[in-house]
């Protein structure tokens, strides 16, 4: 069996901060947020944007872009506004959630724009 690997997370260093379970891993491409957002579509989940500065990305409550996009399922559209609610905050880290409308919670949450970190 491998080690494991210790991710030196400070609260120090926000460059170290670690905002859910995908960021642990290497940062997503298009397109493979592309697969993330079809999916959450697959799913029959419904795809909403939150957004909020570097500094308040570990606290609970982020800014939702616009309302939940309830029963769209045009990825092409979802990253549209993925792409405008980026232009509208630039520096800020920006994520992706698919509600569950049927379980009443996430299904999915990950952060799909990490805002460069400027201390």
């Amino acid at each position: 069996m491998s080690e494991m690997q210790d991710y030196s997370s400070r609260l120090s260093d926000p460059n170290s901060r670690r905002l859910g379970t995908f960021s642990y891993l290497p940062q997503m491409d298009a397109e493979q947020i592309r697969k993330q957002i079809q999916y959450i579509v697959n799913q029959g989940w419904n795809p909403a944007i939150e957004h909020t500065e570097p500094a308040e990305a570990r606290s609970n409550y982020w800014y939702m872009w616009k309302l939940p996009m309830f029963g769209e399922t045009d990825i092409d559209r979802i990253l549209a506004e993925i792409e405008a609610c980026k232009k509208a905050n630039p520096g800020h880290h920006v994520r992706l959630i698919g509600y569950d409308n049927i379980k009443q919670s996430q299904g999915a949450n990950m952060i799909v724009h990490r805002a460069p970190i400027t201390v």
